[in-house]
């Protein structure tokens, strides 16, 4: 699955946000794969980040995360840069909370189009 979220860094935090990026510790890629994630890409504009983030299940990934020290440690390291995920409403499981949904897809439109014109 692929899951979209939305962060927004500290204001004055988005050169230290890049830098600390640049790469990140090999026990938290570690705990990141442990974790079934498989990929996860971060783009910025302003003080706003935007993450897609590729697992298996991102509700299992989340929990198994919150319970590794390596993921902990970041938490706390990268507190100081980031200052809050955007709450998106969704069900109550916090992860479900944190992810975009989707809203237009273009593949998904021209396979649908596709498919009905097969149909006739």
């Amino acid at each position: 699955m692929r899951v979209a979220l939305h962060s927004v860094l500290k204001e004055g935090q988005e050169s230290g946000y890049e830098q600390v990026h640049a790469t990140v510790p090999e026990d938290l890629l570690a705990a990141l794969g442990r974790a079934g994630i498989t990929n996860w890409r971060i783009w910025r504009s302003g003080r706003h980040l935007f993450h897609l983030v590729d697992c298996e299940d991102f509700a299992a990934a989340m929990a198994a995360l919150d319970e590794d020290p390596a993921n902990q440690r970041w938490q706390e390291f990268i507190g100081e840069y980031v200052d809050h995920f955007e709450d998106t409403g969704g069900t109550p499981a916090e992860a479900e909370r944190m992810a975009l949904g989707e809203v237009w897809e273009l593949r998904a439109q021209a396979e649908a189009e596709a498919e009905a014109a097969e149909r006739g």
